[in-house]
C-alpha cells in the first residue's frame, strides 16, 4: 500500500510539475519586431527601446527587438514569420507583399507618413536645382530605401533625368545619416534623404546647415508604416494596433516614445494606400 501511495503521489507530482513547466512555456511567448537599418544600429536601438516596453505592457509578453543588417532580411523575416512586427517604409512594404504572397498586412503609420517627403542635399554652392546633378557624384541611400533612394529616383525621372545615364556616379550609403555623412564629407556632390532623420540632425546640431544645404524637396508622398503578418490572430492585431493608436502627447510616456519616432500620433493605415509607391517602383524598374 506504501509502495502504491508512493507511485500516486510520485504521478500526481509529475502531472503538476508538467503543467507547470507548460503553463510557463504558454504564459511566456516573446513578440519579436524589427525594422529596416535605414539609419545606425545605436540610433535604431535608442528608438526602439521604450517603445518595446510600452508593448511589452500592453500586450502582456515579452517584447524583443530584433536588429537586422539591410532591407532584404527585413523583407525576408516578416514574409517567413520570423518576427511578429516590422517597421517598413512604403517601397520595403510593397516587397514584403509580394515576398508573402499578399499576407503583409499594414496597421499603422505615423501622421507624418502620410505626406512624408524626401530632400535633396548639397554642400556644394553650384548645385541649386536637380538639372545641376548631371555630371556630378549623387548618393542615396539603401537601394531599397522608399525615401532614400526609391522616390528621390521616380521624382528625377520625372524631372527628365535619369541617375544611370545622367550623373558621374551613382553611390549608395545604406543609411539616411551616412548620406548626410558623406556630403558633408566631400565624398559625394549631392545626396538624397529622408527628410524627417534630415530635420532632426538640423535640430540636434549634427549637420552644419551653412555648408550642407537642401536645394530640392520632394512632393508628398505615403511612406513607413508598421506591418504585421495577416497570420496573427485578428484580436491580437487589434490589441496591437490600439496599443499605437493610444500613444498620446498628452501624457510623459508617450510623449517621449512619439518624440523617438519622430511622431505626432500613430494614425490606421492600409495596403491600399502603397500602390503610389507601387506604381513607383514599377516605373523606375525596381519591381
Amino acid at each position: 500500500m506504501k509502495q502504491l501511495s508512493l507511485f500516486t503521489h510520485l504521478r500526481a507530482w509529475l502531472a503538476c510539475a508538467l503543467m507547470a513547466c507548460a503553463g510557463l512555456s504558454w504564459a511566456q511567448p516573446v513578440f519579436r519586431v524589427t525594422a529596416i537599418p535605414d539609419e545606425s544600429p545605436t540610433e535604431l536601438a535608442r528608438k526602439a527601446a521604450p517603445l518595446m516596453k510600452y508593448l511589452e505592457e500592453q500586450l502582456g509578453v515579452k517584447v524583443e527587438f530584433t536588429p537586422v543588417t539591410d532591407y532584404a532580411t527585413a523583407v525576408e523575416a516578416l514574409a517567413n514569420r520570423k518576427v511578429d512586427l516590422a517597421w517598413f517604409g512604403g517601397f520595403t512594404f510593397v516587397q514584403a507583399q509580394r515576398r508573402s504572397g499578399g499576407k503583409a498586412v499594414p496597421i499603422v503609420q505615423r501622421e507624418e507618413d502620410e505626406k512624408f517627403r524626401s530632400v535633396f542635399i548639397t554642400a556644394d554652392p553650384a548645385i541649386q536645382r536637380l538639372a545641376d546633378l548631371k555630371g556630378k557624384d549623387v548618393s542615396f541611400g539603401a537601394q531599397s530605401s522608399t525615401s532614400g533612394h526609391l522616390m528621390p529616383r521616380s521624382f528625377l525621372l520625372q524631372a527628365g533625368i535619369d541617375p544611370d545615364k545622367d550623373f558621374r556616379r551613382v553611390a549608395y550609403s545604406g543609411a539616411h545619416d551616412a548620406t548626410i555623412a558623406a556630403v558633408a564629407a566631400g565624398k559625394v556632390q549631392a545626396g538624397a534623404l529622408n527628410i524627417s532623420v534630415w530635420e532632426k540632425f538640423v535640430a540636434d546640431q549634427k549637420v552644419d546647415t551653412h555648408k550642407v544645404t537642401v536645394f530640392y524637396t520632394t512632393p508628398p508622398y505615403y511612406d513607413y508604416n508598421w506591418t504585421v503578418h495577416a497570420d496573427m490572430p485578428a484580436a491580437q492585431r487589434e490589441k496591437l494596433t490600439r496599443a499605437f493608436l493610444a500613444l498620446s502627447r498628452n501624457d510623459t510616456a508617450g510623449k517621449a516614445i512619439l518624440d523617438l519616432q519622430r511622431a505626432t500620433r500613430f494614425v490606421p493605415t492600409k495596403a491600399e494606400n502603397y500602390k503610389g509607391i507601387e506604381e513607383a517602383a514599377r516605373s523606375a524598374g525596381l519591381l
